[in-house]
């Protein structure tokens, strides 16, 4: 699992993560405790900082990325923020903006700088966040660009903690530990 130092930063791993010897993280990455990351996942915090939350699992695929400061962008860039609970799917790519709690990124979703999807939110697979859109909680997201289709059902919102709860079972059998 090449995990790299940039400018003085080491990416620092939560108890009983799971990086997979083909991901790659470089930089100002923390971990939460039971996070997981999927082969050919890339979280790069080089200029500016990435904050994944316990329990979120990172598929296969994806990339995780940051904005810097600068004249085009706003004086202190965009750090990518990534809370508890999240389910992002294959081949994401998560681009300078903030996922709350118990979320689920579909595959090969893109979110783009300053987008925030809130607690609940469900982007769908392939759907475009453009940047500085807000997912409000409970909404499922769809299409390119991104548009609210409908609320999630109750039933749904247990499925986010479901999937959670499925990765880390299986991060642990990756790692040898005895099912909890």
């Amino acid at each position: 699992m090449p995990i790299r130092p940039f400018r003085d930063k080491t990416p620092v791993l939560g108890e009983r993560c799971y990086v997979d010897e083909g991901a790659h993280l470089i930089g100002d990455v923390v971990l939460g405790d039971d996070a997981s990351l999927w082969p050919g996942v890339v979280v790069r915090g080089d200029v500016n900082f990435i904050r994944i939350g316990a329990r979120t699992n990172v598929q296969d695929g994806t990339i995780i990325h940051v904005t810097h400061e600068g004249p085009y962008t706003r004086p202190e860039g965009f750090a990518t923020l990534i809370g508890a609970d999240v389910t992002i799917g294959h081949a994401a790519c998560i681009h300078a903006c903030t996922i709350e709690d118990a979320c689920l990124i579909g595959m090969k979703a893109l979110l783009l700088d300053g987008a925030v999807v809130r607690q609940h939110g469900f982007v769908g697979a392939g759907a475009v966040v453009p940047p500085g859109k807000v997912v409000e909680s409970g909404e499922l997201w769809l299409g390119n660009p991104a548009k609210p289709v409908r609320r999630l059902s109750d039933r749904e919102i247990e499925q986010l903690y479901y999937s959670a709860k499925h990765y880390v079972r299986l991060k642990d059998a990756y790692l040898g530990l005895p099912p909890a």
